[in-house]
């Protein structure tokens, strides 16, 4: 029987055989993210003999649609009742109260740590030699920093009388045309953050962590997060941490703590990434590290391509797949598929299958397939959606793209394809993920005979 997930006395998770998750779906990606994610995610349940009952709860603008409000309290009830949920990408409103209802949730919820784990996958396309070498986990503080951040626009009566108390109360002169923020960072906050990326590394044997922050600068909220650190190494963790300082850069068997400068550490990190391991740090800086990591590594994600294919077919569709690449080292391997799909290559140097590029191949697919999912750079949308507009089909594009159109978004409209929901513009439809060079997905709306082949002879 299915139960919710609690906490013990001792502040551990006690999961049974069969967890209750609650999950928002999402808007935009988020509609055709989550049936392949959940298959994946029931999958791997079932491979130790487990099943998860999922229970969909609302924000955004599904949220909206159905009940005149963007996050209702209902959400936040059941998110803290059954203490485990997955969120999909949220459409945040315009007027409607929040900055964000992604950080409207984190702060709700008291969600403090946004955990980051980053390293390389074999076969994931990288611009650096040797993105093996990367392997962190970034501990970013998640309701302070900016997420807290208070502010006033420029040039309006509240911005002249914070400017006149700040002179009067501090001496602190400020331009007048300039707008004013307030970030606050604080012991609390900080420690609660520190400690979690500590216990992570000792529970997990990760030799070192760093506290990275910008405390040349901004000493008392920055620096403060770097002293606080390393305080409660010494309070909290002296017996299986120590600081740089305290031991000279010799920790023996224990954890390493050291701490960089936010800049600095974002060279590091491309330059000499085996040196970290853990790295604790505030929200703002947590952002950029984590970004800079995740494309060290290919991207920020990895579209989904064989789970969506495997889902297709579990539903009766026939599935075509071509993938093209600069060379066949850069293919994803059939063995990675579905046994059911029919798999087409298309290589530049001609290596494997098809030589020439994937944009040469996409009029004889497009002419049959009802619904296509593809994922790919900007030449590959532009042939794709010039070839839906020449074939007076209204079929249903499902676009992961990895860069947007030339224009920016949308505004050219060269990349509009006409479907049976209206337009859509395929450069601003979607996550940008890189999967290889490119890859196509088609999927039929119904069984086929698969002795029947639509795919060319040289195929």
């Amino acid at each position: 029987m299915a139960a919710k997930i609690t906490m013990g006395a001792d502040g551990i998770l006690q999961v049974p055989e069969n967890p209750i998750i609650p999950f928002i779906e999402g808007d935009g990606t988020g509609i055709d993210i989550w049936p392949a994610a959940r298959h994946v995610l029931d999958a791997a349940a079932a491979k130790y003999g487990h099943t998860v009952e999922w229970k969909e709860v609302l924000a955004g603008e599904k949220a909206y649609n159905e009940t005149g409000d963007w996050l209702p309290q209902e959400t936040v009830d059941t998110f803290t009742d059954y203490l485990i949920g997955i969120k999909g990408p949220l459409t945040t409103p315009i007027g409607g109260g929040f900055r964000s209802l992604n950080v409207a949730l984190r702060q709700i919820l008291d969600l403090y740590v946004c955990l980051r784990p980053v390293r390389w996958f074999q076969g994931v396309p990288s611009p650096v030699k040797h993105p093996e070498l990367v392997d962190m986990v970034i501990f970013r503080e998640n309701t302070e920093d900016i997420y807290a951040g208070l502010e006033v626009e420029a040039m309006t009566p509240d911005a002249l009388k914070l400017r006149e108390l700040l002179e009067d109360a501090f001496g602190w002169q400020i331009r007048e045309d300039a707008g004013i923020g307030i970030k606050p960072i604080s012991k609390t906050g900080s420690q609660r953050l520190q400690r979690a990326a500590l216990q992570y590394a000792v529970d997990r044997g990760r030799p070192r962590v760093h506290w990275v922050h910008k405390g040349n600068i901004m000493k008392f909220t920055e620096g403060a997060f770097q002293k606080w650190g390393y305080e409660l190494v010494r309070e909290e963790f002296s017996d299986v941490a120590v600081g740089w300082d305290d031991c000279g850069g010799d920790p023996g068997d224990r954890i390493l703590v050291q701490d960089a400068i936010a800049d600095i550490a974002l060279q590091q990190v491309l330059t000499r990434p085996a040196e970290f391991d853990v790295i604790a740090t505030m929200n703002l800086n947590g952002d950029y590290l984590s970004d800079a990591l995740a494309a060290q590594v290919g991207g920020i994600g990895i579209a989904p391509m064989p789970e969506m294919a495997s889902f297709s077919i579990s539903k009766g569709h026939q599935v075509t797949v071509i993938m093209g690449a600069n060379t066949k080292t850069q293919l994803l391997p059939n063995s990675y598929w579905p046994q059911e799909v029919e798999y087409l290559t298309v290589t530049e140097d001609g290596s494997q299958g098809l030589p020439g590029l994937i944009t040469e191949h996409l009029d004889e697919p497009v002419n049959w397939a009802s619904k296509i999912y593809a994922c790919g750079p900007e030449p590959m949308f532009s042939a794709l959606a010039r070839t839906l507009r020449g074939n007076n089909r209204r079929q249903n594009p499902e676009i992961l793209m990895e860069a947007p159109m030339p224009c920016g978004w949308g505004i050219c409209y060269s990349c509009a394809i006409f479907t049976k929901h209206g337009v859509q513009l395929c450069c601003k439809d979607g996550p940008r993920f890189k999967l290889f060079e490119v890859c196509l997905l088609y999927t039929s709306p119904s069984p086929r005979d698969a002795t029947l082949s639509r795919m060319p002879s040289s195929a």
